[in-house]
């Protein structure tokens, strides 16, 4: 059975985030943040993907499964409903070909892969929108939260 996991870093020093994703057995974390920048330390994009690499995992910024602005807000005001409907129009209008192309791969059994945002709970992030898109395109995939 395809599976894909997702982790948010809001409470996770960048070592222990590692921990987490080598555990898992994760080999390839995706950031779907917008704009993988951080005021945690070594959780931007290039200090991230370094500490990824040096313990081989890959690193793979994919901005247009990012949350936009306008729908960010919603989030931030607990309206997780409505941005997450948001969310999910914007993905399949903007993403629906990487979505797609991401589906194939987990389901020829491409590498153990995760969803990188910022998020602690998936419940109040767009990543869990995303799983739910890829559910759609891949009966029987298991979603883990870390």
């Amino acid at each position: 059975m395809p599976t894909l996991w997702t982790i948010g870093y809001e409470r996770l020093a960048p070592e222990a985030l590692v921990a987490e994703l080598e555990a898992a057995g994760v080999v390839r974390v995706l950031d779907v943040r917008e704009r993988p920048q951080s005021r945690r330390p070594g959780m931007s994009k290039t200090k991230l993907g370094e500490r990824l690499a040096a313990h081989g995992i890959a690193y793979e910024h994919r901005r247009s499964l990012g949350t936009p602005p306008e729908i960010r807000s919603f989030y931030r005001r607990s309206a997780v409903r409505e941005a997450a409907r948001r969310y999910r129009a914007h993905a399949e209008a903007n993403a629906a070909a990487e979505l797609d192309a991401l589906a194939a791969e987990l389901t020829r059994g491409g590498p153990a892969t995760a969803l990188l945002c910022l998020e602690a709970e998936p419940s109040g992030c767009h990543r869990r929108v995303l799983a739910e898109l890829l559910r759609e395109r891949v009966p029987g995939l298991e979603v883990v939260d870390l």
